[in-house]
């Protein structure tokens, strides 16, 4: 659709001074849809979800309808989360700013009520706040709404997700009869419309399209995933992208736990966004994540209400969403103000691959299958990167004091070049990420065979018989608390050496990590590698014969889940 210029809105000359200071000239699609409405008086039905620039579409005419001169609460904004309330505070401020006479107050729970109390004593027009904390206000009569002029309820879809139905109706009762209401929502289910039939009048509807909602500076992408294998797909394209700062969604709290759980065990700064965490952790999250001392930030899509944080490279969704409008809210945090972004979506099983189709229809858009880095790509890609910090290092710092112990270890009998490789050995061996699947593992997927660890241990324990599940209990049950007694059992595979691993279950290795640790840190193919079996405190990998030194060497002082790695032969070679 046509937008239009702020300069062509009839707006007062102080707000469209701070309207030219935040930067804006063009209103969005659903700005220019609603804001000559509400200026009119109009009850409005507005959807659209976060990144469409709604809070300016609500805000920017509420503010020219209040009366500098009255101060009691004109307007009530009402959101579904704190970091949601806060942040339409933080917009309504600067919208404000050079409106004098006019002030607004974010309440919500999780921050003295006192506080809140002496901010109201005070005299504000515009409230933003959660429905609880206002009942909260309400009860102990330190809000009245008395004399409003405006209600916006906004993201109305999530606070009736949140079970916040009949605080939202006791406190719509509440207010004058005389007032105009407005209902933004990403979606609008029945409830909400039953709602608008009961407290607006004669609203007007105006809807961003779906043909308008996917933001096309934002490179889209869905891969083909195990569960097992979906962080290390991440972190393969966060280093393959070189990717800084990063939102992650998940489906369940317990989803989100884990997935930072498992980045943080691979040396990211992960943090978690749930409804679980208290509001100053929640606080606390947000604030290292806009500062960059957090880079990954996970999240649920309730917990994510509200986050709008600048120069996100890239929004993971780790679940698909399980609704198609939630994926537009999800990669809406990436790609704004003019920026690109990216989306990498992780898709199990035929129906998950159904969910991708029904978004593309919904947003009209093709979702492009991805093609995961190859382990050779990795491994360039990371010297390149090297190169570029060396070249960096040698024409901006002082490097003499280090000649000086380079020279020491030569008149050692150290090679400068050897001194060199193991240095760099060093530094790519603590950066390198485990690597899973290479081209040559997706070929041998393609053709059937072996496809994964998981397949192996069922295929071996189905192959197992009785006496050998007995034996496998008896060696569980074996071990010492300081050390694991190793059984030797007869090889499986002819050409094949079983090797003992000092991590398993307890570890919360899989043998997706072991096989990406082998052939990542040893160099090795990955079709060297035979039946894997994971035990709680240990487990045993048979690789080909002439593989072991490779391995042997390329492990040592190596960690799998951060652990360090120790590698037997627990069964001589014969």
């Amino acid at each position: 659709m046509n937008t239009i210029k702020f300069s062509e809105l009839a707006l007062s000359d102080e707000l469209q001074e701070a309207i030219a200071e935040m930067g804006f000239e063009n209103a969005t699609p659903i700005q220019s849809q609603a804001i000559p409405h509400i200026l009119e008086g109009r009850d409005i039905i507005g959807q659209a979800q976060t990144g469409t620039g709604k809070t300016a579409a609500f805000g920017v005419p509420l503010i020219d309808r209040l009366d500098p001169r009255d101060k009691g609460i004109q307007a009530l904004i009402m959101c579904p989360t704190r970091e949601l309330a806060v942040q339409v505070a933080n917009e309504i401020k600067k919208l404000i700013k050079f409106k004098r006479g006019i002030s607004c107050l974010a309440v919500y729970g999780g921050e003295s009520i006192e506080r809140q109390i002496t901010a109201l004593r005070r005299g504000v027009q515009i409230i933003i706040g959660t429905p609880g904390r206002i009942l909260d206000h309400m009860d102990r009569r330190t809000i009245s709404f008395e004399n409003v002029k405006m209600i916006v309820l906004d993201e109305a879809d999530e606070m009736l997700n949140m079970g916040f139905r009949d605080d939202i109706e006791s406190i719509l009762k509440d207010m004058p009869k005389e007032k105009q209401t407005i209902f933004f929502s990403a979606t609008m289910p029945k409830p909400i419309l039953e709602m608008t039939k009961r407290y607006q009048n004669n609203p007007v509807i105006v809807k961003v399209t779906s043909t308008e909602l996917t933001n096309t500076s934002i490179e889209q992408e869905y891969y083909d995933v195990r569960n097992d294998f979906k962080v290390t797909m991440m972190t393969n394209l966060i280093e393959a992208h070189n990717l800084q700062l990063m939102l992650v969604f998940c489906n369940t709290k317990r989803g989100v736990d884990e997935v930072v759980e498992e980045l943080n065990l691979q040396g990211y700064k992960a943090e978690a966004l749930h409804g679980d965490l208290k509001q100053a952790q929640r606080n606390t999250v947000m604030t290292k994540f806009r500062k960059g001392l957090v880079n990954i930030l996970v999240a649920t899509d309730v917990a994510a209400r509200g986050i709008d944080v600048e120069n996100v490279d890239a929004v993971f969704n780790y679940d698909v969403p399980l609704d198609v409008e939630y994926y537009v809210h999800r990669i809406g945090r990436t790609g704004r103000a003019g920026k690109t972004g990216r989306s990498f979506t992780f898709v199990t099983g035929r129906r998950e691959a159904m969910r991708i189709q029904d978004i593309e229809r919904y947003a009209k858009i093709k979702i492009a299958k991805g093609i995961a880095p190859s382990t050779k790509q990795l491994f360039e890609l990371k010297q390149n990167k090297l190169s570029a910090q060396l070249q960096q290092l040698i024409d901006t710092t002082d490097l003499s004091s280090y000649h000086k112990i380079v020279a020491t270890y030569v008149e050692q009998g150290i090679s400068i070049e050897n001194i060199a490789a193991s240095l760099l050995r060093l530094t790519m061996g603590e950066a390198k990420k485990e690597t899973v699947r290479s081209s040559e593992r997706e070929e041998r997927s393609e053709r059937g065979s072996e496809r994964s660890g998981e397949r192996r241990e069922r295929r071996t324990s189905d192959s197992r018989s009785e006496g050998g599940e007995r034996r496998e209990r008896r060696e569980r049950t074996t071990s010492d608390s300081s050390s694991e007694r190793r059984p030797v059992r007869n090889r499986r595979s002819e050409g094949m050496v079983r090797l003992f691993v000092n991590v398993g279950k307890m570890d919360r290795v899989s043998a997706g990590d072991l096989v990406g640790a082998f052939t990542g840190e040893a160099k090795i193919d990955s079709a060297q590698i035979g039946i894997i079996e994971i035990f709680d405190k240990y487990s045993f990998v048979e690789v080909s014969d002439n593989s072991v030194n490779d391995i042997m060497d390329g492990m040592s002082n190596s960690r799998i889940k951060g652990r360090k790695v120790n590698i037997e032969i627990a069964q001589p070679k014969s």
